[in-house]
């Protein structure tokens, strides 16, 4: 098949259905899932936000019949988006119920005890059946992420253990409909090269299910780029153009585009507006990624 000279390709043309439920998630759903945590008032008026997270082995269907081996954050790849607004103070239990050791590594600014890189303290490297709570202040504003920093780091992230991290500005975004897409891929094949592309997991999930937005209304999307055993990736919308600003830190965009390249543990906020209803195309334009499986479809109505 194209490409397979480097490893890829084994899965080209792959199509059908998955089974979101044995998965235990579903791509449509990752789209505007956001994890505000449990919230707690603390004396002086700052907001406490707790969650826990555990990493699990588990298997998920990638593609359809393609079944990967994961290692997952609360069941899920990608793990769970958290949210906060800047300012607010986040705890986060860690508890690693895998078969290897794991940490949660945020990206932001932080103290380096809190940092989950081995090293660093007793969050730095956790053993499995043991847990760690890592709390700092959600800093600065922008579209993080977090991943596993255990080693070999590229193994720790290629099999799922990462998800996005939104900080809003304190005086928030313009009201949109907002949507997070995490570019992945995975090595079905165990030959350090992907053979299956995606946002949020599932090879063509938004081209057989597109995401379906409004004529006129403003769309945001959190893009970042997860994908390991590639030097970068893309995004690229078809019919229309979007503001872009690299990493969420600044409310001014950096340009008006309709394509974005980013390395892995780069980031962005796409906004957009559809002025005519149809089908748009949306996929990496690097074509082999988009053939096997990194495309998908808006739907505006």
């Amino acid at each position: 098949p194209a490409g397979a000279h480097s490893g890829h390709g084994a899965h080209a043309g792959t199509r059908g259905a998955v089974d979101h439920a044995r998965n235990g998630f579903d791509p449509a759903a990752v789209l505007r899932d956001f994890d505000w945590g449990r919230s707690t008032r603390l004396p002086g008026g700052r907001t406490l936000r707790e969650w826990t997270v555990v990493a699990e082995d588990m298997d998920i269907e990638v593609a359809p019949g393609v079944v990967y081996a994961a290692w997952a954050y609360n069941g899920r790849v990608p793990g769970p988006t958290f949210r906060a607004r800047e300012g607010d103070l986040m705890r986060v239990r860690f508890v690693n119920g895998g078969s290897h050791e794991h940490t949660m590594h945020f990206h932001g600014v932080h103290p380096a005890r809190m940092d989950g890189t081995p090293g660093t303290g007793p969050g730095g490297l956790v053993a499995p059946e043991r847990e760690f709570t890592y709390e700092f202040e959600a800093t600065p504003f922008g579209l993080h992420l977090y991943h596993c920093h255990s080693f070999p780091l590229a193994t720790h992230i290629a099999k799922g253990l990462y998800g996005a991290f939104v900080v809003d500005p304190p005086g928030g975004r313009p009201e949109a409909d907002e949507l997070v897409m995490v570019q992945n891929a995975f090595d079905t094949n165990f030959d350090f090269a992907n053979e299956v592309y995606a946002v949020n997991t599932v090879a063509f999930a938004y081209q057989d299910r597109p995401v379906q937005v409004r004529r006129g209304e403003l769309v945001r999307v959190y893009l970042l780029n997860l994908v390991e055993y590639d030097p970068v990736n893309s995004f690229h919308l078809h019919g229309n153009f979007f503001h872009y600003f690299p990493t969420g830190t600044s409310l001014t965009p950096a340009e008006f585009t309709d394509t974005v390249s980013q390395a892995q543990g780069q980031r962005g906020i796409l906004e957009m507006r559809f002025p005519y209803p149809g089908r748009y195309m949306f996929h990496a334009h690097k074509s082999e990624f988009a053939e096997l499986g990194w495309a998908g479809f808006f739907e505006v109505a």
